[in-house]
């Protein structure tokens, strides 16, 4: 009888997403969101004016749930609240799966 799974790490590749990564990737960069904003103590209101969106939108990023939002928007919001934002494109290492595309990742510093 199986009582639990090993993870693969990513928990919307886990529950079947189809884009797992960009799943990943988006929650990620939410909760940095989550925790600046958390720390300033700003109201949704205050932060959507901050950030130049909707109080609903600000509602739906603060209980993670930034459907409606792109990456790339998220990473807009991080660089208006005082964070550098670096991407790096670099070549993918060879996989054994065939047809495997390179990877999406997040590394925070402090």
């Amino acid at each position: 009888m199986k009582t639990h799974e090993i993870s693969s790490g990513n928990v919307f590749a886990d529950l079947g997403f189809a884009d797992s990564e960009q799943e990943l990737v988006k929650a990620q960069l939410t909760v940095q969101i989550y925790k600046l904003l958390s720390e300033r103590g700003m109201t949704q209101g205050a932060a959507a004016k901050l950030l130049g969106t909707t109080q609903p939108q600000i509602s739906a990023l603060m209980r993670c749930r930034p459907t409606s939002i792109s990456i790339g928007r998220l990473m807009e919001f991080l660089t208006l609240l005082g964070q550098d934002v670096q991407v790096t494109v670099k070549p993918a290492p060879r996989r054994k799966a065939a047809g495997r595309a390179g990877r999406l990742s997040v590394v925070v510093q402090a």
